[in-house]
């Protein structure tokens, strides 16, 4: 990615009609349209989240927001102009969201030109994920045909990769696709421990050394930005820098807080407990999976009044009390994954929803899928369920509390009167595997479900239905070169 530099796919795009060979990832599924009258989707098994379930219920939207939500009254038709869609037998839900992703930054794992996720240097702030999506990537409708509506994609590589932003699934370009453009920053907390095992080569001395350099870096630069963001707004004028310009948004305003100059800038002059209200502040994206990282970075920024949210957290349950203190949410990077350590129970994975939601902490669900199979994420949220999490539980970890941890639930995460028209209708219960999405419906404009991997199986069904049919009507199947 690279805020300075044409987007790497837009520069493969064109180098395609150069060369006549085709683009490496171009979707040609039709884009949605704006909503052009009301509509009344009725008899269905509304699930609002946060809210008691409707069996027998309706959803009525137009201009894209939700006008109405309610179980069905005989007595009171819809009324003339809305377009009616009975689907009785049917279950709606919110969008599901997916936390953590890469979607729209790489295509194909295997052809390096097609992954454009990782900025070059160690410490770039400044670059923004968003501006490197992809919109005609053929993941995105696969995705979004499993319910997937909205997703939160966040760079990697190196120690402050840049940052995250939250996407539609559905646009014709990037702008159209962006719900939020700067969502936070992301880090990559570094290891806290050495590692003594037969593939490491690097002494343990080197080791240690390396770790207390990333961490110092790590802390430099955040103390940098929040000295500079101070004299911002203190009026002052410091020396521009436009990593530390970027990173301005982590610190909210100190305007009103007392705080009026550099002289009292010290990091140890923070709030200890950061304010949970996160009106001004947008968080930090840590990535973080033992005790040792997760006490670690959420000290660090306690002690920089920071907002923090833990992505990974496979030790989050032991630090249950540490989060709850500062207000620390977790995004749980999937279930479908192997115990770390020798000593963990078979299912430490496909637990650690419940062990979460038990410790009262406040967290949400990624697929934790490489982005090919992020469409797996109602799965992942249905293992869980199989392990002991409570089903309603399940079904907000992957829209309401995903919204929220991710600022944006004053408009997605929920069927609620206000907020946007952005659900998804299945046959079935959304965390089976066996449920299909029949319609989905994105700001109220009605998404095409088509994509490249059902276009696959039609082409190959048909191909074996023509291998059956004898030529001219005379042969039999092995007289044709499709039946051989």
């Amino acid at each position: 990615m690279n805020t300075r530099t044409i987007p790497l796919f837009a520069f493969l795009g064109a180098l395609g009609v150069l060369s006549g060979e085709p683009a490496l990832a171009q979707d040609l599924t039709p884009r949605s349209m704006a909503q052009d009258k009301p509509v009344a989707i009725v008899n269905a098994t509304i699930h609002p989240i946060g809210a008691k379930e409707i069996p027998n219920g309706f959803v009525l939207f137009d201009q894209g927001r939700i006008t109405d939500v309610g179980a069905i009254d005989a007595n009171k038709p819809v009324s003339e102009g809305y377009r009616l869609i009975d689907a009785k037998g049917k279950h709606i839900y919110p969008g599901l969201i997916g936390a953590n992703t890469e979607l729209g930054l790489t295509e194909m794992q295997s052809v390096r030109a097609s992954n454009d996720m990782a900025e070059t240097g160690g410490v770039t702030p400044e670059v923004q994920a968003i501006t490197a999506i992809n919109p005609d990537s053929t993941l995105l409708p696969v995705t979004r045909s499993a319910g997937e509506l909205l997703a939160a994609v966040l760079p990697s590589g190196g120690l402050i990769p840049g940052r995250a932003g939250v996407i539609r699934l559905d646009g014709w370009t990037v702008p159209d696709m962006t719900v939020f453009a700067d969502a936070g920053l992301v880090i990559n907390w570094p290891m806290t421990r050495t590692i003594n095992a037969w593939w490491m080569n690097t002494p343990e001395d080197e080791q240690r050394k390396g770790i207390e350099k990333n961490l110092r870096a790590i802390e430099d630069m955040i103390a940098g930005a929040r000295a500079y963001a101070l004299a911002k707004d203190s009026h002052q004028q410091p020396a521009a820098d436009i990593r530390y310009e970027s990173m301005r948004g982590i610190f909210g305003s100190f305007i009103g807080t007392g705080i009026t100059g550099l002289g009292e800038s010290k990091p140890d002059s923070a709030p200890e407990t950061p304010d949970p209200k996160p009106e001004t502040r947008l968080p930090i994206f840590i990535h973080a999976q033992d005790y040792d990282q997760i006490q670690q970075a959420v000290t660090v920024c306690a002690k920089y009044g920071l907002r923090c949210i833990v992505v990974g957290g496979r030790d989050a349950p032991l630090c249950a009390d540490l989060l709850k203190r500062h207000h620390v949410s977790v995004i749980i990077d999937g279930t479908f994954k192997f115990p770390k350590r020798d000593d963990s129970p078979y299912d430490d994975a496909y637990t650690l929803p419940a062990r979460l939601e038990q410790a009262g902490l406040k967290w949400c669900l990624a697929s934790g899928e490489e982005t090919a199979h992020e469409r797996n994420l109602s799965n992942a949220a249905g293992m869980a369920v199989a392990y002991g999490l409570d089903h309603e539980a399940a079904l907000r970890s992957i829209t309401l509390s995903s919204a929220e941890i991710l600022g944006v639930a004053d408009r997605y995460g929920s069927i609620t009167p206000g907020k946007s028209a952005t659900l998804i209708v299945t046959d079935g219960d959304v965390l089976d595997v066996s449920n299909h999405v029949v319609m989905a419906f994105l700001d109220g404009r009605e998404v095409n479900l088509s994509d490249k991997q059902k276009a696959l199986d039609q082409r190959y069904r048909e191909k074996y239905r023509l291998s059956e049919t004898p030529p001219n009507g005379t042969g039999t199947a092995a007289a044709s070169p499709a039946g051989k």
